[in-house]
């Protein structure tokens, strides 16, 4: 008799073969912040956004990397050079804080 494992907690980002979940989905929509860069306007409206989200230091981080690697990939280097500027100014007010 073989135990049947039963789908591990959700946001684990584990699953196990046979899950009834899928894969890429995301487990808490309501979490997610939204990336636009299309426009230099959006990609300005994302930096603020994201400068006044209530999430930790890293997590602000990485989706302003994920914005300044899409827009340079893109070939859209005025939005990337807005997330990198944004990047910076989180950065120093968290070393600020700090100290």
């Amino acid at each position: 008799m073989e135990a049947i494992a039963k789908d591990p907690k959700t946001g684990t980002g584990k699953k196990p073969k046979g899950s009834g979940r899928r894969l890429y989905t995301d487990e808490n929509p309501k979490d997610t912040v939204t990336i636009k860069f299309a426009t230099v306007a959006d990609a300005e409206a994302t930096a603020r956004k994201v400068k006044r989200i209530n999430k930790p230091f890293a997590r602000k981080i990485q989706i302003l990397t994920v914005l300044e690697q899409r827009a340079k990939v893109a070939g859209k280097n005025k939005q990337a050079q807005i997330a990198k500027k944004a990047k910076e100014d989180i950065r120093a007010k968290n070393k600020k804080r700090k100290t």
